[in-house]
């Protein structure tokens, strides 16, 4: 007959409840074991190579971690204020760590180190110390400024002294930071060594946010050089806004988000004077300009001679080339090529026009019998470079080609 356990029987489950609960003790209980101990502090430990003693470190030397008194080392991090590491070797017989990653200058940062001694205690050490700051530093200026852009905007990064060496411009160019929502694929192109820009494969989306930042300061870029602080910027775009002109035509078709918002009859450059084809950016805008063929090489003895008040201009080169009104060419508007490469309307379109874009959007001519807009030396014409050939413009692109691109700014000639 079986028994309650309330009639003095002990259930199975209590016994090995109890049994469990003896190993548990046993176990925790001695202080054979070295690695339950706490660990002791590692008093041995120091740290050489120009950082100890309340010095600041040289941030071109490698900072050393050194064991005496028999204490082996077990490990070592070193990171700074946020969190990032510098990489380094532990020799052998743990006498020694030895950083091998580049420090930065003008930074603290604390070191962690783990050691054993000879009956295989633990011990901890946490250190700091602090690198010298920099005498050669390099500063990025980002651009635009802070705004709203048309979809053709690119980011420039104009830097402080020249970046020659691919190692170094690609040390660069892994702290500059370009972040967009929605999100983009993306490459900078080193335009040469003191110029970068950013495009994307494609255009900007229509209402996108972008975030450019850099995280330079304090990096080493080379031999005695160190990244400074960088101000980022944030721009937005609007709305994507396009005005295709087809020269051959004689008109001028503006899209907006890809519907069509007016055709407008135009002028573009005559033969001598052909008015660039290809993808160009809004510049600026001015009101009143007075454009006068001298700012071109006309002299003033010549046929093609002209000074003229021009109204409602929308430059997109540096060399002069407007979108503008062009009232004394109405007559041809639509039908004849008669300006010295600029595209010329009525007043009442130029008008229109000027109210409807703005910097960043995006003026492409086709059916011209001129060259094709540069990319980098008249404003900006970065999209008329295939995206293959813009990709190996990083320093970070494998394979990418020798050489600087043009750097010159061309001189501000109107042109009507």
């Amino acid at each position: 007959m079986s028994q309650s356990p309330r009639h003095g029987t002990v259930p199975f489950w209590t016994l090995l409840l109890s049994s469990v609960a003896l190993v548990v003790v046993t176990a925790c209980g001695g202080s054979s074991n070295p690695l339950a101990d706490e660990p002791y502090d590692a008093t041995d430990v120091g740290l050489a190579g120009g950082a100890g003693d309340g010095q600041k470190a040289d941030p071109g030397r490698p900072v050393e971690v050194t064991a005496e008194g028999g204490d082996r080392i077990t490990d070592v991090t070193v990171t700074d204020a946020s969190g990032r590491r510098v990489k380094g070797d532990l020799d052998a017989d743990g006498s020694r760590w030895r950083s091998t990653g580049a420090l930065s200058a003008g930074v603290r940062y604390t070191v962690r180190v783990s050691t054993e001694d000879e009956d295989g205690a633990q011990g901890r050490r946490t250190m700091d110390f602090e690198t010298s700051r920099a005498n050669r530093v390099l500063r990025v200026a980002f651009g635009p400024q802070n705004g709203t852009y048309g979809v053709g905007q690119p980011i420039t990064a104009e830097l402080s002294e020249p970046v020659q060496d691919p190692a170094a411009r690609a040390v660069v160019e892994r702290t500059l930071k370009v972040e967009s929502e929605p999100a983009v694929q993306g490459s900078w192109y080193w335009v040469d060594n003191k110029t970068l820009h950013y495009r994307p494969q494609e255009y900007w989306p229509a209402h996108a946010t972008i975030d450019v930042r850099a995280t330079l300061e304090g990096i080493k870029v080379g031999s005695g050089l160190y990244g400074g602080p960088v101000k980022g910027v944030r721009l937005t775009t609007g709305d994507r806004v396009e005005a295709v002109t087809d020269a051959s035509a004689h008109y001028m078709t503006v899209l907006k988000n890809g519907q069509e918002l007016r055709s407008i009859p135009v002028t573009t450059g005559k033969p001598g004077y052909a008015t660039r084809n290809g993808v160009k950016v809004v510049l600026g805008q001015e009101a009143f300009v007075r454009m006068r063929g001298t700012s071109i090489g006309i002299s003033e003895g010549s046929s093609d001679a002209y000074d003229l008040p021009v109204y409602w201009a929308t430059r997109v080169t540096w060399s002069g080339e407007y979108v503008h009104a062009a009232p004394w060419s109405e007559g041809s508007q639509g039908a004849d090529n008669v300006s010295h490469g600029c595209t010329g309307m009525s007043t009442a379109n130029a008008k229109w026009f000027f109210d409807n874009v703005r910097v960043g959007d995006i003026v492409k001519v086709v059916g011209s019998a001129g060259a094709t807009m540069t990319p980098f030396d008249n404003g900006f014409g970065d999209w008329n470079m295939p995206w293959k050939q813009w990709r190996e413009g990083s320093a970070l692109t494998a394979g990418k080609r020798e050489g600087t691109g043009p750097a010159d700014t061309a001189r501000l000639r109107p042109r009507i």
